[in-house]
């Protein structure tokens, strides 16, 4: 995995190259970035060019037998100076005393690397066949990433441990983690690749250089989109502003069956339903989405919470700050004036809350139900 093969991200890139350089390579360090901004590629590129990977025809290694073995193995994900965390699900039947580790998963997760290094935790669940389970780090996980770092490099060089998804680790692992990073083994380099560094523990925040990862550029993804999808420029060009800077939104748009159609779907019924102040159906679309994983959930009020900030936007009639598809345009034509400066905050507001109750395991009728009763209030204020 080299730079290159990273979706744009040029700051990020020339910034992990200048730490190597100026031999300023921190013991941890945190990528921070949206879904689908390719935090994880970049750290894999990293990864890979401090393991001896050749990056631009340089490589940290100086023997020609030593770096081609090392970017054999690492074609394969197989290094053994390469470690993983992940978070994971307990599978039904597993007896209680058996702590989850990344390495219960471990087929899965190479698979789905040897793919694409871009993917989400959705996708990650699906692999793991997790249905309605949610996915964490456990204590368990800690013991074994720690007797896996202190056994001496087997190249001689770096050891690498990617924690992808940290803000998922429960209390004991972290607090066991914080130990590790404050007396990290010699020459082990740590990387986070995190999504709400808000849920880490301020302890481990501080032990750590972040480093943030902006969206791609619409450039980068209709470069990405033409040479990697084979799409034509001028459909390159119409996705990749929708897909608001998301290499997984972009390919998404290119499914004509994709999962923000069904969204749309739900969304306007929603507001339709809470406009004709129909609690009857109201409480029947609340239990469809109920139905839903929880990680859907999650999506399905983030997808929401885009679709009011689309809304309000489009009532200042300037196409450019607005990034739509044309089936949520055309719906938006005539509902965009109903989010307005009086209840747009409110209303956002409301959706993160909801969002933040189905992570911490609410009971998901209530949540949404509860929902779609207060959106019947916000949508007549003017």
């Amino acid at each position: 995995m080299k730079f290159s093969d990273v979706i744009g991200q040029k700051e990020a890139k020339n910034r992990l190259r200048e730490l190597v350089k100026e031999h300023r390579i921190p013991n941890t360090m945190m990528l921070c970035g949206p879904v689908g901004s390719g935090k994880l590629a970049l750290a894999l590129a990293f990864a890979s060019y401090l393991l001896g990977e050749r990056n631009d025809e340089e490589s940290l290694l100086s023997d020609p037998r030593a770096i081609a073995n090392a970017e054999a193995m690492l074609a394969k994900w197989e290094h053994p100076d390469l470690h993983f965390t992940y978070p994971v699900i307990k599978p039904t039947g597993t007896s209680a005393d058996h702590k989850m580790t990344s390495d219960d998963f471990s087929q899965q997760w190479h698979e789905l690397l040897l793919k694409s290094p871009y993917f989400s935790i959705d996708t990650w669940l699906t692999a793991m066949d997790a249905a309605n389970q949610q996915a964490l780090i456990g204590a368990g996980e800690s013991d074994e990433l720690t007797r896996k770092l202190s056994i001496k490099s087997s190249q001689g060089g770096y050891k690498v441990s990617i924690i992808w998804l940290p803000e998922r680790m429960n209390v004991e692992c972290a607090n066991k983690l914080l130990k590790l990073l404050e007396e990290p083994p010699h020459q082990t380099v740590f990387i986070m690749v995190c999504e709400e560094p808000e849920l880490l523990l301020d302890t481990i925040k501080s032990r750590t250089q972040r480093i943030d990862i902006k969206r791609i550029d619409d450039a980068s993804l209709e470069q990405a989109l033409i040479e990697r999808r084979a799409i034509d420029a001028e459909n390159a060009h119409r996705i990749a502003r929708i897909a608001g800077g998301n290499w997984l939104r972009a390919l998404e748009n290119l499914d004509a069956g994709n999962e923000n159609r069904q969204f749309l779907d739900m969304f306007i019924m929603l507001m339709r339903l809470a406009y004709q102040r129909n609690i009857k159906e109201l409480k029947k679309w609340s239990e469809v989405v109920a139905t839903y994983g929880r990680e859907k959930q999650r999506r399905l009020l983030s997808y929401t919470m885009n679709m009011v900030r689309e809304n309000f936007m489009y009532n200042f009639q300037q196409p450019e700050l607005c990034y739509m598809t044309q089936e949520e345009e055309n719906f938006s034509r005539k509902f965009a004036r109903f989010i307005n400066e009086a209840n747009v905050i409110d209303i956002s507001n409301l959706l993160q809350k909801a969002r933040r109750d189905i992570g911490q395991n609410a009971n998901a009728k209530v949540v949404f139900f509860d929902l779609a009763l207060q959106m019947i209030v916000l949508l007549i204020r003017k």
